[in-house]
């Protein structure tokens, strides 16, 4: 497999997964701005759409869209519990948060990477995003997610949560956020997931 990312973009959340999944994979950089991978290819020979994650299967199959690549690889290796079992009602759960995560904050982060974007409308951005992660905090009545396993769900959320210092998200406040980000920054794979991309010594 190929995962395509851009340091510390959303496709930092599938780089977990498959840390976390310890599945064999090539990591091609794709970066955000240049479009132009190591070896010179146009990415957009790859996905059209010019964004990030891709997954490159064994058999040239592609995948889009970080939700349904972090789905794919947990239903490679059960075991790991990484996503419960399809047909089960705690999946439909895990899809109502990465759902969350995608709709509420991750397209949330948009106007504030935008340098075009006016100051209002910034600062309507941050408040909005300060209303969602307060309410995700009062949601983090465990160590993760879903309960006491780590899931992909929490990987998306570590991954756009680290955004909000660069932005000027003011996330200060929330103890079961920052306490949270503290538990996933310290796991293995995600240490390794972030060093591969640059993101950490």
């Amino acid at each position: 497999m190929k995962l395509y990312y851009s340091p510390g973009a959303c496709s930092l959340a599938a780089h977990i997964a498959l840390k976390e999944a310890g599945l064999n994979f090539e990591a091609v950089a794709a970066p955000t701005k240049t479009h132009q991978l190591p070896d010179g290819t146009d990415y957009y020979t790859i996905n059209p759409l010019g964004y990030v994650p891709l997954l490159e299967l064994d058999d040239g199959m592609r995948l889009r869209e970080g939700p349904a690549i972090t789905q794919y690889i947990a239903d490679q290796v059960p075991e790991k519990n990484l996503a419960p079992a399809n047909g089960t009602l705690a999946r439909y759960k895990l899809q109502e948060w990465l759902t969350f995560i995608g709709t509420e904050l991750h397209k949330g982060f948009g106007p504030l990477f935008n340098p075009n974007m006016p100051a209002e409308v910034k600062q309507m951005a941050k408040d909005r995003l300060v209303s969602r992660f307060t309410w995700v905090n009062g949601e983090l009545r465990h160590n993760f997610l879903m309960g006491e396993n780590f899931t992909i769900a929490d990987g998306y959320l570590f991954t756009v949560t680290n955004w909000a210092s660069r932005v000027g998200v003011d996330l200060s406040g929330l103890e079961a956020i920052n306490a949270f980000m503290a538990r996933v920054a310290a796991r293995p794979a995600v240490q390794a997931a972030m060093k591969a991309e640059g993101l950490i010594k």
